[in-house]
């Protein structure tokens, strides 16, 4: 049977139980799909930054049962790239300022190519001893950039939330044993949501979860902090966790880690940075006093599909002492028909580590991209993420009616509209109402939040794809449409360099 161009079906397809393709047809789909993906990469400047993501029709229209017959693969592409594709967010745009950006380098996407075609089980080490070698290097190499101890260990997986939650089942093993209903977790009110959500699914229930106050900054205040502490083992409860953000998703504040690692020292409780968006910014030696006191920590989240521009469902995980990483996974008798563990002290095996058995093969994507581009690269436009963000926060703070929330510590920062006699409401909808002229222009897609009943537009820089020009863009698109919404409002606005709590 002689192939589509596109090797829609397998060579032998009259054998219904044949699933092989010819060198020939493999060849020929592979082809197919890298040139669609070529073509759009090259065009991402080009696209919106915001597709039209009202979709519910056209999500309706796509229903469909179970397909009996083989399908050609050209049309499935041009579904896929002109048709689904464009109704949603651009994240890989380099206008792309909303949320914290997730890149997708290219060597990634060749990464898991070659794991999905390979598909060797690398959730033990004996099956894949080598390639399971592949990830010990890449987290090493994580570790010593976060200066972590050559015992520490960690793992990869889909995110920070599985991350975070890893590092609560950690430290709940280590600190409460069996009995976790009296032990206590503290975070600041700015900590992302997942937090609390991995508590829950670890056993800490909301009603011992804290969300202690913050300052002017947004940052997670000591004194607070001390109190909840003492107030909770006076009550006969066991405080246990405390969680430092380093770069909040709100507006990118940095917790005092150095001074909480101070405090949990004292009180013999366990340190967690969730550093998921901004925890790799310490891989620069000179961005370290932004994160004072992150080596300290008992355990470290981090999100390469953030910082290392690797894609989507790329997490981190490091735990100071790699023996509490293990023993939270152990179980008192090993399956027996799992190939005999190899020492943990020597040799790193996924599964001792973490919850999951069958998996991907997540390491080989950060090995490759960190082998083809090297560390110098990634030091250097982490750096420039900074740069461009400082800048940018700069010149958005002198537009006429324009409030920097706080002054940015990573690349992350938010701000408001703000003029005479104007109530929080009125500025809230005339924020929100500059926030989508903006986006509505394509160049650079921004996203908001509400922080105290104040509503935010926020700037976040960590796209390896966003250079100065996006930047201008954002500062050019933002001035001429503050200028024009305030026209009406605000005759003479004024300008502040930095809001008190966004206020």
């Amino acid at each position: 049977m002689a192939p589509d161009v596109t090797g829609a079906t397998p060579q032998s397809s009259r054998d219904p139980a044949d699933f092989e393709f010819s060198a020939r047809e493999m060849r020929a789909m592979a082809d197919a799909v890298v040139a669609r993906v070529i073509a759009h990469v090259v065009s991402l400047p080009g696209q919106p930054v915001r597709g039209d993501v009202h979709a519910e029709d056209l999500c309706r229209a796509m229903r469909e049962p179970v397909p009996d017959a083989p399908s050609p693969l050209e049309p499935l592409l041009r579904a896929y790239f002109d048709d689904w594709l464009p109704r949603s967010f651009t994240a890989p745009h380099p206008g792309y300022l909303a949320y914290v950006p997730g890149g997708g380098v290219f060597p990634a996407a060749l990464a898991d190519f070659i794991a999905d075609a390979t598909n060797r089980f690398t959730g033990i080490f004996s099956p894949a001893p080598a390639l399971v070698q592949l990830e010990a290097n890449a987290l090493d190499w994580i570790r010593d950039w976060m200066q972590f101890p050559p015992a520490a260990r960690g793992l990869f997986t889909t995110g920070g939330s599985m991350s975070n939650f890893n590092a609560v089942l950690c430290a709940r093993e280590r600190h409460l044993g069996p009995d976790i209903r009296a032990g206590v977790l503290y975070a600041s009110t700015q900590v992302h949501h997942c937090v609390p959500k991995a508590a829950k699914a670890a056993g800490i229930l909301p009603d011992r979860v804290r969300f202690v106050a913050v300052d002017e900054r947004f940052r997670l205040r000591l004194d607070a902090l001390e109190r909840a502490v003492a107030e909770d083992r006076a009550r006969g409860l066991r405080p246990f966790f405390v969680v430092c953000s380093a770069g909040t998703v709100n507006t990118g504040a940095v917790d005092p880690i150095e001074a909480v690692a101070d405090v949990c020292a004292r009180e013999g409780l366990w340190l967690h940075v969730d550093g998921a968006y901004g925890g790799f910014f310490h891989a620069v030696p000179e961005l370290r006093p932004c994160l004072a006191g992150l080596p300290r920590a008992d355990s470290l989240t981090l999100d390469p599909h953030k910082g290392l521009f690797l894609p989507y469902g790329t997490g981190c995980l490091l735990v100071r002492d790699g023996a509490a990483l293990r023993a939270a996974h152990a179980l008192p008798v090993e399956a027996a028909y799992l190939p005999n563990t190899v020492d943990p002290e020597e040799f790193y095996d996924p599964s001792a580590h973490g919850p999951d058995l069958s998996r991907g093969f997540p390491g080989l994507r950060v090995w490759l991209s960190l082998k083809l581009f090297g560390a110098a690269k990634y030091r250097a436009a982490l750096a420039e993420k900074r740069a461009l963000a400082l800048d940018a926060a700069d010149r958005i703070g002198r537009i006429p009616g324009v409030v920097v929330a706080a002054p940015p510590e990573l690349s992350l920062f938010a701000f408001h509209l703000h003029w005479p006699g104007a109530t929080l409401d009125d500025e809230n909808d005339a924020t929100r109402d500059l926030l989508e002229r903006v986006v509505r222009r394509q160049r650079v897609f921004l996203t908001g939040c509400s922080v105290g009943g104040r509503f935010l537009a926020r700037v976040c820089v960590l796209s390896f794809r966003t250079r100065r020009a996006s930047i201008d863009h954002c500062v050019s698109d933002v001035a001429e449409e503050a200028a024009g919404l305030l026209a009406a409002r605000a005759p003479t606005p004024v300008s502040r360099r930095w809001s008190s709590a966004g206020a």
